[in-house]
Parts: structure tokens; C-alpha cells; sequence
């Protein structure tokens, strides 16, 4: 097919071009969820957060993170239902874990997750929404030792001085 075609009416000569021809075709928009009545915001079914939870646990597992907790905050803060914190051996794994968890919750639920300080790491936050991973580094995670701001009164260890 040529890329035009030449027309002619009441005398006058004007060009179509392929895309002039292709816009004019109109198609309903039946498939479409506005078209449907459904919200564009709509989630398509989500999991609950302990399934999230569950998959966070086995792909840090997968990818040889170190020390992981999972602490609930069902109670305790309205950001999210459950925490986790795990190590990684260098910067390097650091980066890799949050990266692949990234891709790993990105494949399997369609969750695009907030990721914050994967180009330093040091300690990488990745935000799910219903469950918040910080993945650091152990001299970092000694350092901010966020598991003790979480516990209750008692649970915390007192360190020897």
C-alpha cells in the first residue's frame, strides 16, 4: 500500500495518508473498564497482606538475605501491617536482594513498589504498602537497630555494657 493516496472531489485534489485512514476507524469501547462502569483506580483481586508477607519471606530466603524479621504491626501503626528487616553481606547484595524483590512482587502481583537508597547500599527501603522491607547492611542495621523500636517493652534484651 502506498504511504498515500490522492483523492479528488468537487475538483479539488487533497493527499490521505495511512494515518488518516487508520484514525477514522472507530472501534466502541466495550473491552474498556470506564466503559464498563468500573472505577480506574480498580485493583484487579490484591492479596491479602499475609500472603504478600509469605512471598516477601521466600524470595529474601531465595536470594540469601541474612537475619530476617518479620515484625507485625497489626495494632501499632496504621502505615502498614507488617515489617520486615534482613541483611545483606555487602552493598552489592544489598542492592541485588531489593532489586529482585522488586521484580519478583512487580511479575507475580503487579505491584509497583516505592523503593528508596538502592543506589547507595547501605540500607534500602522498599515500600509494598501493606508490608514495609528495609534490607541493610549489618553494620548499618547495628547501627539504627530497628527491631528494638518495634518490640514490646518485654521483649527487649539489655546489652551488656
Amino acid at each position: 500500500m502506498l504511504p498515500y493516496t490522492r483523492a479528488r472531489r468537487q475538483g479539488v485534489e487533497w493527499r490521505v495518508t495511512k494515518e488518516d485512514y487508520v484514525l477514522s476507524q472507530i472501534e466502541t469501547a466495550v473491552s474498556y473498564p470506564a466503559a464498563l462502569g468500573a472505577s480506574m483506580t480498580m485493583q484487579p483481586n490484591q492479596p491479602s497482606s499475609e500472603v504478600l508477607l509469605e512471598h516477601i519471606l521466600t524470595s529474601l530466603d531465595e536470594d540469601k538475605a541474612e537475619d530476617i524479621v518479620s515484625i507485625p504491626l497489626k495494632g501499632k501503626s496504621e502505615m502498614a501491617d507488617y515489617m520486615v528487616i534482613c541483611s545483606g553481606r555487602s552493598t552489592r547484595q544489598v542492592s541485588s536482594i531489593a532489586e529482585k524483590l522488586q521484580d519478583h512482587l512487580k511479575n507475580e502481583f503487579g505491584r509497583f513498589c516505592k523503593v528508596e537508597g538502592k543506589g547507595a547500599g547501605d540500607w534500602v527501603l522498599i515500600d509494598t504498602g501493606d508490608v514495609i522491607v528495609h534490607v541493610f547492611r549489618p553494620e548499618v542495621r547495628e547501627f539504627y537497630q530497628l527491631e528494638k523500636m518495634w518490640m514490646n517493652p518485654g521483649e527487649a534484651v539489655a546489652s551488656p555494657i
